[in-house]
């Protein structure tokens, strides 16, 4: 049992996807047109290695009603913001069902998370934004993205699996006295998997991690526990304290409210 004066683990909300059950090899063809709510279980491992408690969010779990619970949220990696949220061509959707298709634009996915993230902000929670997550948190700040990164010194979307810290050339550089300065120091290697980027910075919004050809890899809302991040902390081989950070925001948090609550 838990000693009374411990205080519990936080809540950590993460988000994921939904597709259909026929897309699983092997699944009993009568269910195939349900959906499903799929979730990347490393986050959840590492979040809760980190001492937190994951709660897996699906599009369905209101979010005001979730922010009065979670102590803090991580928006998690997938496929492209859909263009028309931040004024990009949106000649390049396809008109195919993101059921069925895990890749394609997802506007639940992206309406969903943008409320969330919002609503995060608004409240104080600390937010913790992987790839598509950073993006989703640039545009919910009113920010625009680069669509297709071209080709160049360094490699943004590897061929590497997961999970691996990275190739040589992928060496983020961070801007002193940063969150991210704090947890890794000067610079890190990191692994990376995105074909788009941060173009415009959203409202508030600063940037504080580059790779050498200038391309964002973090950003911050200073003042606020926010950090975004371009590469996947929970795919890389070797540890990523951005898990231990926003566990650790979210303690703080949830004890200040314990404290406010016992006056």
């Amino acid at each position: 049992m838990r000693p009374h004066d411990e205080s519990p683990p936080p809540l950590i909300g993460i988000t994921g996807r939904r597709f259909r059950l026929s897309l699983i090899t092997g699944s009993d063809e009568r269910y195939g047109d349900r959906c499903a709510d799929s979730f990347m279980a490393d986050f959840a491992t590492r979040v809760a290695a980190a001492g937190g408690l994951p709660v897996h969010l699906s599009y369905d779990t209101d979010v005001p009603g979730a922010c009065a619970w979670l102590s803090a949220i991580v928006v998690t990696g997938g496929q492209d913001v859909h263009p028309a949220l931040w004024g990009g061509d949106t000649s390049v959707v396809r008109d195919v069902d993101p059921r069925t298709d895990p890749m394609v634009h997802d506007t639940a996915r992206d309406e969903y998370e943008v409320a969330l993230v919002r609503a995060a902000l608004e409240r104080r929670i600390p937010v913790l934004a992987v790839c598509r997550g950073l993006q989703v948190l640039n545009v919910a700040l009113g920010g625009t993205l680069i669509a297709d990164l071209p080709a160049g010194p360094v490699a943004h979307l590897s061929a590497e699996a997961a999970p691996t810290d990275g190739t040589a050339d992928h060496v983020v550089t961070f801007e002193p006295g940063s969150i991210v300065a704090g947890l890794f120091g000067a610079s890190a290697r990191t692994n990376s998997w995105h074909h788009q980027a941060v173009d415009r910075c959203g409202a508030g919004l600063v940037v504080t991690g580059r790779t050498s050809d200038g391309v964002v890899e973090a950003v911050e809302l200073p003042g606020s526990p926010v950090l975004g991040v371009q590469w996947h902390p929970e795919w890389m081989a070797g540890s990523d304290p951005s898990f231990a950070w926003v566990v650790a925001e979210a303690a703080r948090r949830l004890e200040t409210q314990h404290e406010r609550n016992c006056l």
